[in-house]
C-alpha cells in the first residue's frame, strides 16, 4: 500500500532502459533503487558523498517483478526503512505506475556503513540516523 511508504521520489524511465523484449530490464530496476535511496540520503538525511567519514555499502539486494513496464512509463518510488542497526540498514523500495496503487516491482537494498578509509564498519552518523528514523515503519 502507499501509505506504507514514508517518502516517495518520481523515477521516469529511458529509452535505453528497455531491453530487446521491449520491457525495462531487471538490472535497471535495482539502478532506480540505488538512486532513490542515496538522492533521499544526499537530499534529505545529509550524506556527504565526496569527503564524509562514513560511506554506504551495498551488501544486500533483492527485487521483486509483479508487472512489466517499459519507456516512457512513469514510475513512483516509495522508500521505507524496515531495520536499522548500528551500522547497517535495511531500505524497502515499492514501485507504483505514476498516479496509480499498482505495484510493480519490491526490492531492498542492505548498506552497511563504513569508514571511508579502512573499509571497516563504522556506526551510523547521528544526523543519518536521526533522518533513517523517520523512514521507519512502525
Amino acid at each position: 500500500m502507499r501509505t506504507d511508504y514514508r517518502h516517495w521520489h518520481r523515477v521516469p524511465t529511458r529509452w535505453n532502459d528497455n531491453d530487446v523484449y521491449g520491457h525495462v530490464n531487471n538490472v535497471v530496476h535495482y539502478a532506480f533503487m540505488d538512486t532513490v535511496i542515496n538522492t533521499w540520503l544526499i537530499e534529505h538525511a545529509g550524506l556527504d558523498i565526496h569527503s564524509g567519514r562514513s560511506i554506504g555499502l551495498c551488501v544486500e539486494s533483492h527485487c521483486s517483478y509483479r508487472a512489466s513496464i517499459s519507456f516512457p512509463d512513469v514510475l513512483d518510488a516509495g522508500l521505507r526503512i524496515a531495520h536499522l542497526g548500528r551500522s547497517s540498514v535495511r531500505y524497502e523500495v515499492g514501485f507504483h505506475r505514476a498516479d496509480s496503487d499498482e505495484v510493480v516491482a519490491e526490492g531492498h537494498f542492505v548498506h552497511v556503513f563504513v569508514d571511508r578509509d579502512t573499509r571497516e564498519p563504522a556506526e551510523i552518523p547521528a544526523g543519518l540516523r536521526t533522518a533513517m528514523e523517520g523512514l521507519m515503519i512502525p
